[in-house]
């Protein structure tokens, strides 16, 4: 079942009769689910909305009739659009060096980090221009809906997504750089230093004291100097809220994750809402 109470959304006016002319992006989780649609022509973000399913860990046949329920009820997902992507989100993932990648050993990559059974469907992506490979498993059930819906799209994890963007923009900073991305009940760590990737990590947590341990762990074991690496949140934060104070408290330079986006916003979309929805925002 569908929380109602926990439904955001922007422009309620907008007019998707040209929906060809449009992309819609997907970012589907478990407990969640969110999209945007992007009018090319005038590069502007018409519709943002995400939804957070009350069950935190359904079945694969559940967690299908979350979505479909979705598609029977919310007109826009009911067009057809000149694009779509979508972004997995799950901890069923693991990094590999480019040079190291053999594709026939997709499973042996995977297996250490997340439990597999012989029938897995297991895909992989090129974070490129980073020589990495982002191995995962994606919610096939989903993605066999939306072939249906849709006829085509891209898809890949969210952490590709993630990963990709801040090695972009922060690789050859001058000092280290800890990335906090906060969900609901998990996050994600991203550490950046000396011009390349240290570590990406998922972890659960549901106080605000179990995010301070990992961030504070995670640091003690890359040595990393809490006076002098930058810790900067993005996701479900805010300054006023508990996490970013309990952070502050202990690591000397604490900030927000600057909103970059090209894309025109209606005047109602919020800086705290962009920097929620950071990574389906950044799949276009």
């Amino acid at each position: 079942m569908m929380d109602q109470k926990k439904k955001t959304e922007i422009n309620k006016t907008a007019d998707f009769i040209n929906s060809l002319e449009n992309h819609i992006s997907i970012q589907l989780s478990l407990d969640g689910f969110s999209f945007c649609i992007l009018n090319e022509n005038k590069n502007q973000i018409e519709k943002l909305r995400h939804f957070s399913f009350e069950d935190q860990s359904p079945s694969p046949e559940k967690h299908l009739k979350n979505v479909t329920n979705l598609f029977e009820t919310e007109k826009e997902l009911q067009q057809r659009y000149n694009t779509v992507s979508i972004s997995h989100v799950n901890q069923l993932s693991a990094l590999v060096p480019k040079p190291l990648f053999d594709e026939t050993r997709l499973k042996d990559y995977i297996k250490y980090s997340s439990k597999t059974f012989d029938n897995d469907y297991i895909v992989f992506d090129e974070i490129e221009n980073h020589d990495m490979i982002n191995v995962y498993i994606p919610f096939v059930n989903v993605n066999n809906y939306f072939l249906e819906r849709f006829g085509s799209f891209e898809y890949k994890h969210f952490s590709t997504v993630l990963i990709k963007n801040l090695l972009d923009t922060f690789k050859f900073s001058e000092h280290p750089h800890m990335f906090a991305h906060i969900r609901e009940r998990q996050f994600e760590l991203v550490v950046i230093a000396n011009n390349k990737l240290l570590l990406y990590n998922s972890f659960n947590y549901q106080e605000k004291e179990d995010f301070i341990y990992y961030v504070l762990f995670t640091s003690q074991q890359l040595g990393l100097n809490r006076e002098k690496f930058e810790l900067m949140l993005s996701g479900n934060v805010t300054k006023e809220g508990p996490l970013y104070a309990m952070a502050y408290k202990y690591i000397r330079k604490v900030s927000l994750l600057e909103n970059r986006f090209k894309f025109n916003f209606p005047e109602k979309v919020t800086e705290a809402l962009k920097r929620r929805e950071f990574t389906l925002l950044n799949q276009y």
